[in-house]
């Protein structure tokens, strides 16, 4: 395990959050419950049939006595939650039955739980789509205050590396939003300087990044940045953020120092916002594969509470990991 996780998962077990763990049906999600409730890491609840949860459990060996067991289908306040999420979507549209009906689909009885501070976040993804899971946080939780967009990035540790913070960095958005517009990439860059602060403790510096720096090239997609960092700046002026960088005037000191004179950010920056998911996207897997990089994610930021999306290849390792950034989230939200 890398110091960076040992440090998150301190910080998760210095003041314990319950998690629910919405995929109780699939062995990896008890697995991982298992290892996190032996580290101490959070309380956990797991949904899904108790008799399945546990039967599970039994054939490997893998102790969950201590965790909440829920069937979403037969919970006690099962009525009390559908009547809540009527009163929530009904202008949409939603009828008490179909409430009912919607309450017991573990995505929404998950985040439902969280919306009643019953728990503190939630982690599911491994067997649903990572639409799904954040259609169900966004029509429960909806987004934190003062955010408008709700987007995704990955905490990257790249080993002997003297860039970012001693090699470490937010990438975003590598995971959700496809094409952002000026606007929306200033609400990414700002959620994740946050984020960076969050997990990492350490003052953020952000870049937005592009393939010119400071006008050396003209084109749309260079305003866009151009516009996303003077949004950004407006908007967050606690935070150093400079755009549009390229990625070695962004990182690299003496070509920062070159190429964007006088900013505060630019051979500094330990938080790299991509123009779009593509970028985004093939940034972190070359960083990871090519680097060797330790790569978290992808972590969701602006929705109110923490709700995170796992991948589907992920394991039980993975899923611990993601238990206690989460933890570590619903710290800070307090």
């Amino acid at each position: 395990m890398s110091k960076f996780l040992d440090s998150i998962i301190e910080r998760a077990k210095s003041d314990k959050k319950t998690i629910v763990l919405a995929e109780g049906s699939d062995i990896r999600t008890i697995r991982a419950a298992a290892k996190v409730l032996e580290k101490g890491i959070a309380n956990i609840v797991i949904l899904g049939d108790e008799a399945e949860i546990k039967n599970m459990a039994s054939e490997e060996g893998l102790d969950i006595s201590a965790a909440k067991l829920i069937n979403p289908a037969t919970a006690a306040n099962k009525q009390e939650y559908a009547d809540k999420l009527y009163e929530m979507r009904k202008a949409k549209g939603m009828t008490p039955e179909v409430a009912l009906q919607t309450i017991e689909n573990v995505l929404y009885y998950g985040v439902m739980m969280v919306k009643s501070g019953e728990a503190d976040g939630m982690v599911a993804g491994a067997i649903n789509a990572t639409a799904n899971v954040l259609r169900a946080a966004l029509q429960i939780l909806k987004t934190a205050p003062g955010t408008k967009l709700v987007s995704a990035f990955f905490a990257m540790v790249v080993p002997n590396c003297e860039f970012g913070e001693n090699g470490a960095f937010v990438f975003s958005d590598c995971g959700l939003v496809q094409d952002p517009s000026a606007d929306e990439l200033s609400e990414i860059a700002i959620s994740s300087a946050k984020s960076f602060k969050a997990l990492f403790g350490a003052e953020p510096k952000v870049a937005l990044l592009s393939h010119s720096s400071h006008g050396s090239a003209k084109h749309a997609l260079v305003d866009k940045v151009v516009e996303a960092t003077r949004l950004a700046k407006e908007k967050a002026p606690e935070f150093k953020i400079d755009g549009e960088l390229q990625a070695d005037a962004a990182m690299v000191p003496a070509i920062g120092a070159s190429k964007a004179p006088g900013s505060e950010t630019a051979g500094q920056a330990n938080v790299l916002v991509f123009p779009n998911l593509d970028a985004g996207n093939i940034g972190y897997k070359l960083v990871q594969r090519l680097a060797k990089a330790e790569a978290y994610g992808p972590i969701t930021q602006g929705i109110a509470a923490p709700v995170n999306d796992l991948s589907r290849g992920c394991d039980a390792d993975d899923i611990v990991g993601v238990v206690a950034i989460t933890c570590v989230q619903a710290q800070m939200n307090k």
